[in-house]
């Protein structure tokens, strides 16, 4: 009890500083912000025979405040930095943001707003079909989303099929348990659909991701060079069912425009020919 009693009695005691002060009322003062460092117990109480006990100053209180603050920020920092290490199969994902937008994709407004009514999305399980010619900005539209919900920690994968056939023929965990695991991220995003190989394993296991993904109840984003037309119209029962899931889980948005890629091919062609013209210094 000694030991607790001394343990108390330390909490209770006020740190004074050279500048600190005796007020009119008895209690100690910053010499700083000049407000009470001390407080007394209400009603004349004492206890361990002190009257008093202490109490934060406006710059002691404004330094613990800064000191939290920078604690969660650290904290958030880190969680953003172990959701994108996790969620993204690409590091070049993480530069895909909104704040990286040139503009160029027309459509970006729609993930805005997906961002921001996120919540309805979830628990109504609404997905978006993204779809239309290469290089129109499909990817970076749902890049933009999933680093947008990641830094507000909710984790997202975004990856590719032919990641996941191969992590499923490769990795040591069963089946079922990884693609348990891929339901469970609250969005999965799954860039360039369409894209892998029409072998029978390869469409079946396709199914079981879009079905079980489909039976958590869960958001599915995907990005598909494939036209509506093709995917509303598929020419064999296999694709049929894949494509019924998607339809039913997903909102088309179609992409136009010009190759973005294509675009960037040629401004850095012609940046080389003036590099090698002398025309501009490096």
């Amino acid at each position: 009890m000694n030991g607790l009693t001394d343990t108390i009695l330390k909490m209770m005691d006020t740190t004074q500083e050279p500048e600190d002060y005796k007020g009119e009322d008895g209690l100690m003062y910053c010499g700083k912000c000049h407000k009470p460092k001390e407080a007394y117990f209400p009603q004349g109480k004492e206890l361990f025979g002190r009257d008093r006990h202490p109490s934060e100053c406006d710059c002691r209180r404004a330094e613990r405040e800064r000191l939290e603050k920078k604690e969660s920020e650290k904290k958030h920092s880190d969680e953003v930095e172990r959701l994108k290490r996790d969620g993204f199969t690409d590091p070049a994902i993480r530069h895909w943001t909104f704040g990286n937008d040139n503009g160029n994709c027309l459509q970006i407004e729609k993930a805005h707003f997906y961002v921001e009514h996120w919540e309805t999305m979830k628990s109504e399980n609404i997905g978006y079909l993204l779809w239309g010619n290469v290089g129109t900005g499909k990817s970076y539209f749902a890049g933009c989303i999933a680093n947008a919900l990641m830094e507000q920690e909710v984790p997202v994968c975004m990856t590719n099929f032919a990641m996941i056939l191969n992590n499923l023929f490769t990795s040591a965990e069963g089946r079922n348990e990884y693609i348990t695991r891929l339901c469970a991220y609250p969005l999965l995003i799954l860039d360039d659909f369409g894209m892998e190989r029409g072998t029978e394993y390869g469409l079946e296991q396709v199914y079981n991701v879009i079905d079980s993904r489909y039976r958590s109840n869960k958001p599915l984003i995907t990005t598909t060079n494939l036209t509506l037309e093709q995917i509303q119209h598929p020419q064999d029962t296999a694709h049929a069912r894949i494509y019924d899931r998607l339809l039913e889980m997903c909102v088309p948005v179609c992409f136009t425009g010009g190759n973005f890629r294509r675009v960037t091919a040629q401004q850095k062609m012609h940046r080389l020919k003036k590099l090698m013209e002398g025309g501009e210094s490096q």
